[in-house]
């Protein structure tokens, strides 16, 4: 891992550094909710487009400091993890026909595989990591939830973002670059299309 210090962190101050991180997980959290309760498809790639860049900025910059180690050996059992069914089914039924999507999920593996994904499932996923930190820090355990918000950056939600950001800007480029140049599009394409028609023009 990179010694390189926080961008924004004053000195070495990693309890300063788990407060800005903080306030951009909560953001991301209250948004992902305000986006999935609007029940507005054309308006939901877009803003969810956005609050993925955003959130994956602060993933960077917890890949971009050195290991984070705990103040504890074992984890502290930070409760329960909030249920997300019913924003996993929201989202699902906001987003569909472009909920599905494909992925290549290690562009390193010996044997690249194209893995079918779900924006639902992802989106909600990364709510479940940084939910899970963000209780560590309510707790006042800021190290813990910065160790917390680094590891599962890079073994689980790092990935799943990078994948929805990928999907939704491929969804909207889909949308202006076909309209501007013409191009004879499908079934599923169309249906892509009148998902984002307004929302690209936003």
């Amino acid at each position: 891992m990179s010694d390189q210090k926080p961008v924004g962190a004053v000195g070495d101050d990693l309890t300063e550094f788990a407060a800005e991180i903080a306030d951009q997980v909560e953001s991301f959290l209250i948004a992902v909710r305000e986006i999935a309760g609007a029940h507005k498809p054309v308006q939901a790639v877009p803003l969810l487009l956005l609050e993925v860049s955003q959130v994956l900025l602060a993933g960077g910059r917890l890949g971009a400091i050195r290991d984070v180690i705990p103040e504890e050996r074992f984890e502290p059992d930070p409760g329960y993890d909030p249920d997300v069914e019913d924003l996993r089914v929201v989202l699902a039924k906001l987003l569909d026909p472009i909920d599905e999507y494909r992925e290549v999920f290690d562009p390193y593996a010996p044997d690249v595989t194209v893995e079918v994904s779900s924006l639902s499932d992802d989106i909600v996923s990364v709510v479940v990591d940084l939910a899970h930190g963000l209780k560590h820090y309510r707790a006042d355990r800021p190290i813990e939830a910065l160790w917390w918000w680094q590891f599962s950056y890079f073994s689980s939600w790092g990935g799943a973002a990078s994948g929805v950001l990928r999907a939704l800007q491929s969804v909207i480029a889909h949308d202006r670059m076909d309209r501007e140049y013409g191009k004879e599009i499908d079934e599923e394409d169309r249906l892509l299309a009148e998902v984002v028609a307004e929302a690209a023009e936003l």
